[in-house]
């Protein structure tokens, strides 16, 4: 049962993390964006979540791009762009 409050605290973390990004991207609070991104990002690195991390990559890179660093924006792309990969094994 602890197990699954575990994964359950770190689902709702992970949500709350990804509504603070989305707010404060669409305040133009690049930075503040990119914390929260890079949170949810490493949550779903570490579930091994392909999608939810080519997700959060993405979004990333969005605001990588904003904030005119593209290198950093690349990487990020790329990272999301990974969608020919296959999703199991």
């Amino acid at each position: 049962m602890n197990a699954v409050s575990s994964a359950q605290r770190d689902i709702v973390s992970l949500r709350m993390s990804h509504c603070r990004a989305e707010h404060a991207a669409q305040a133009a609070q690049f930075h503040l964006a990119v914390l929260h991104y890079r949170e949810c990002l490493e949550c779903a690195e570490q579930r091994e979540d392909i999608r939810a991390t080519q997700f959060f990559a993405a979004r990333l890179a969005d605001c990588y791009g904003a904030m005119n660093l593209q290198e950093k924006a690349a990487h990020f792309h790329a990272l999301a762009g990974a969608e020919d990969a296959p999703l199991i094994g």
